[in-house]
């Protein structure tokens, strides 16, 4: 019998985890959840949509477990303020990994982690709770993770990496082997990353263009793409 699951997200995000969950996984998702202010229509995919600060009594933790499915809006911030309110409710929080990629038995996945198909993560690499893979990436051996950072599609991190908290990686960057990434830091399509980057630094393109965290360009960036 599979585990009941209640989805947190009715965008995007909760209609693709609640087709992979379904289509691929040991959970059977039961309903979603959004916040009260937020919820427009009572049903999402064919499942009630429950308030979450009610979410406790309608669907408890001993019974339930929850995915929260959103973005990576505000630097991956929102995403992590639900799954640590979710954690403090005393829900446990499941894992997506797709049956379709290749992750070795070694490798360490957290909890809320949404990995998509078509992923290689290679032995010894840890990837930290609430983060996401999205279709594609290669994970070189012994790198790590860290939590809540998003890594979209075709990106390609080295061995012996080592990537921060609340990063987010655009589609096709490529990271050399041994590199240190601080937390939120940003890294743009195509980029290619030969060094360390610190904590809030942004690199985009080929060229490897660092840009400072209170650079103009990179407030104007995290402003625009991610609302911060």
């Amino acid at each position: 019998m599979k585990k009941p699951l209640v989805v947190f997200g009715t965008g995007e995000i909760g209609e693709i985890a609640h087709y992979y969950f379904s289509k691929d996984s040991d959970r059977e998702v039961a309903a979603f959840a959004a916040d009260r202010e937020r919820i427009r229509e009572n049903t999402f995919c064919g499942l009630p949509v429950v308030a979450f600060e009610d979410l406790n009594e309608s669907h408890p933790p001993a019974q339930f477990d929850m995915f929260v499915a959103l973005s990576y809006a505000k630097l991956n911030r929102v995403r992590q303020s639900k799954y640590d309110e979710a954690k403090a409710k005393g829900y446990t929080l499941a894992s997506y990994i797709s049956s379709r990629s290749v992750c070795w038995d070694n490798a360490f996945f957290g909890d809320n982690c949404f990995i998509l198909e078509n992923q290689t993560v290679q032995p010894f690499c840890r990837i930290g709770n609430n983060v996401t893979l999205w279709s594609g990436n290669h994970i070189g051996h012994h790198s790590t993770i860290g939590d809540h950072t998003f890594v979209s599609s075709h990106v390609v991190i080295s061995g012996m990496c080592t990537i921060g908290a609340r990063c987010f990686f655009g589609v096709n960057a490529t990271f050399r082997d041994n590199c240190s990434i601080g937390d939120e830091v940003f890294v743009g399509m195509g980029a290619s990353v030969t060094k360390d980057v610190a904590g809030g630094e942004m690199v985009l393109g080929a060229s490897d263009d660092v840009i400072p965290a209170d650079d103009r360009r990179a407030r104007a960036i995290r402003r625009s793409y991610f609302g911060i």
